[in-house]
């Protein structure tokens, strides 16, 4: 049932593929930008900043034509060529810590995810939806794919396996200490295979790039309503993700950094907490939690682990299950006031992927009064909310892997 292509990417040649290839624009430091950008002509980053050039910070329509401008001169000048005919792309990435992912890069189907056999999970601002559509129509490419997963599937993994004993058209190591590979499916017989087995699975679901994958809707909407001609076939019909086994994704959890305690005293809020937890005092040795509806707090120079109490709290959905959804309606809506996860600057994420003592650190600095842990969710966890059409807070999940841009480029 979804409709999955190969196409035709852009992407780097193979001498230029580990200058072009970078993280997205918001993962490195100004510093870490400018230094890229100095040394390096080739990054990507030149495409997505390209205001650096004339040394000031253009935004809006303005920016959006020259990062188009920026994108032709690196096609101008052969730094990237496209493909004749239309291709898989197996891309795989073993990290620093060797976690390897492997899947395919490819064109999932707007009418997929208006059908909802594509799922969702997260809520998206209309805001950035409508900023993003107008940046896609304007530069004519998308350069960072959509992470979906699918349930594990024994011919996808085969014809993986047999194509990576193949050389690799690209194989790049980052100073991030990533390594990349790419591989081109272009046989028509894996092709029709890829195809086939994706069309027989009945659902697939968005772990990474919501806001992406709804602004390519948008988009595609936009177009079709301006082209007489719209067959159903265009490019735009489709946006370029990443498809990876559901076995292979990595799920870690955003910690919680709260500023103050809504005007309560720690003895005060402690109280408060006792309603729906059991609470234990840790002392100066951290505790993280290793089962769901356990959390860790860290408070003036202390460590908690707190217990749900379930006899106070009512499971009636899979949401209710997940221990963000139960950190937020527990403690940081009725007790702390935090009722805009989203937008509220008194409180801060921080990746699970960095251990509890960098939260202790930050509330020990006074920037923050206090910190919660929990474990990650699950895929299950994941796909179950999707299924009842229910929606995830804010930053509950940070999900791995994380693709280079410039890689593989879909142009519409």
């Amino acid at each position: 049932m979804s409709k999955i292509l190969p196409f035709k990417a852009v992407r780097p040649t193979r001498d230029k593929v580990s200058l072009v290839a970078s993280r997205s624009y918001q993962s490195y430091t100004q510093a870490e930008r400018e230094a890229r950008l100095d040394y390096n002509p080739f990054s990507f980053l030149h495409i997505v900043n390209p205001g650096y050039k004339y040394d000031k910070e253009i935004s809006g329509e303005a920016r959006y034509n020259l990062v188009k401008n920026r994108y032709l001169e690196f096609k101008e000048d052969g730094i990237f060529i496209q493909d004749q005919s239309p291709c898989y792309y197996i891309y795989k990435i073993v990290d620093r810590d060797d976690q390897e992912f492997n899947g395919i890069v490819a064109a999932a189907s707007v009418e997929d995810y208006n059908n909802n056999i594509i799922k969702k999970h997260e809520d998206t601002i209309a805001s950035r939806e409508v900023i993003f559509k107008d940046y896609l129509k304007t530069v004519g490419f998308n350069a960072e794919p959509v992470l979906l997963t699918y349930p594990k599937n024994n011919t996808i993994s085969a014809i993986i396996k047999e194509k990576q004993k193949e050389r690799a058209e690209f194989e790049f190591t980052t100073t991030y200490r990533d390594t990349h590979y790419l591989w081109l499916i272009d046989n028509p017989e894996d092709i029709n295979a890829i195809s086939d087995t994706f069309s027989n699975i009945k659902t697939l679901y968005i772990a990474d790039g919501h806001h992406r994958s709804s602004s390519s809707k948008l988009l595609c909407e936009d177009l079709k309503s301006n082209n007489l001609q719209h067959t159903g076939n265009e490019t735009y019909n489709y946006f370029m993700s990443y498809l990876i086994c559901e076995e292979e994704l990595k799920i870690n959890q955003f910690n919680r950094l709260v500023k103050d305690l809504n005007g309560l005293s720690k003895e005060e809020f402690l109280i408060q907490l006792d309603t729906m937890f059991r609470i234990e005092n840790r002392g100066i040795m951290p505790y993280q939690p290793s089962k769901q509806h356990h959390f860790s707090m860290y408070l003036d120079g202390e460590f908690y682990s707190l217990y749900l109490r379930k006899s106070n709290y009512i499971f009636n959905t899979a949401l209710d299950q997940l221990d963000a959804q139960i950190l937020y309606k527990t403690i940081l809506e009725p007790i702390l006031g935090i009722t805009d996860l989203r937008n509220d600057n008194r409180i801060m994420y921080l990746s699970g992927k960095k251990d509890i003592v960098n939260l202790k650190s930050m509330v020990d600095s006074n920037t923050f009064k206090v910190g919660f842990g929990m474990i990650p969710a699950t895929i299950e966890q994941m796909k179950l909310i999707a299924d009842q059409n229910l929606t995830m807070p804010p930053k509950s999940t940070y999900i791995e892997p994380k693709l280079r841009s410039g890689v593989t480029i879909y142009e519409f």
